[in-house]
């Protein structure tokens, strides 16, 4: 059964599911949705053309779904949307897209966004990501699975964050982050395999080693990046893990790749 706080405001047209709970001055626009079983603690407000998934829990001043921070966007039908059980804290602010990022903002199932965490327009965040309190996603950033970011980080637009990623408190991301890798600083360094995440995730020893001995040529410093890609990809062909490394690689970027202090032949 679905129960409105007599002091919401819940605008004709907006679709609501089974067993959504919407507490106290919560006030939901007429073009969203909402899914099954979602809690809107109080003071939450979702606008825009904002889809959101099954079982969100949605905690007090968050602001999910208004224009987004680009002085060029004009008023566009962009969206938000936002998958099955997630977690967002107080403050969060979500935007939807613009015409220049095509349209929408993307947001995977069982994210953790924490206390004034912040994603821009034209996001693309994957499932099961956790951004920390006061985490800055800046506008077209796209995060793969399974992302850590710890607190207080920040992503530049256009950046990509591979799955797996580990990014360090207060960092400064400016440049593509690979697969399973952990970056820390400001500016951001490559500072190595997330490998707590990886065992934690019950990869198998054979592909974390891999992983390690991939990292190694990848990043040594004879040849060009290019000729050690082609060496890694070729030498690791059968093992997935590698080769979301080399994919993630070989994909066409708008920012230079975070690398480990000193790296050169690039």
């Amino acid at each position: 059964m679905t129960r409105i706080h007599p002091t919401a405001i819940v605008e004709d047209g907006a679709r609501l599911g089974a067993d959504v709970m919407v507490g106290p001055y919560c006030h939901i626009g007429p073009d969203v949705e909402i899914g099954d079983g979602s809690a809107l603690k109080s003071h939450v407000v979702v606008a825009g053309r904002t889809k959101i998934g099954a079982r969100a829990r949605i905690f007090p001043f968050a602001s999910l779904g208004h224009e987004p921070q680009d002085l060029k966007y004009k008023g566009e039908p962009s969206t938000l949307t936002i998958g099955d059980d997630c977690l967002i804290r107080e403050g969060v602010t979500m935007n939807p897209g613009t015409e220049g990022g095509g349209m929408q903002t993307v947001i995977g199932s069982r994210c953790a966004f924490l206390a004034n965490s912040h994603v821009g327009h034209d996001c693309k965040v994957g499932s099961n990501v956790i951004l920390s309190n006061n985490v800055m996603l800046a506008g077209h950033v796209a995060v793969g699975d399974f992302v850590i970011m710890g607190g207080g980080s920040a992503v530049i637009q256009f950046a990509r964050v591979g799955a797996h990623a580990f990014v360090g408190g207060l960092t400064g991301l400016e440049g593509d982050l690979i697969p399973f890798g952990t970056a820390t600083g400001n500016r951001a360094h490559l500072a190595g395999l997330n490998l707590v995440g990886l065992r934690r995730r019950n990869f198998e020893r054979d592909d974390i080693n891999a992983l390690r001995r991939a990292y190694r040529l990848l990043f040594a410093e004879e040849g060009t990046l290019k000729e050690r890609v082609d060496e890694v990809a070729g030498e690791f062909a059968s093992n997935p893990a590698v080769q979301d490394v080399i994919e993630f690689l070989r994909g066409a970027g708008d920012r230079a790749l975070c690398l480990p202090r000193g790296t050169g032949g690039v």
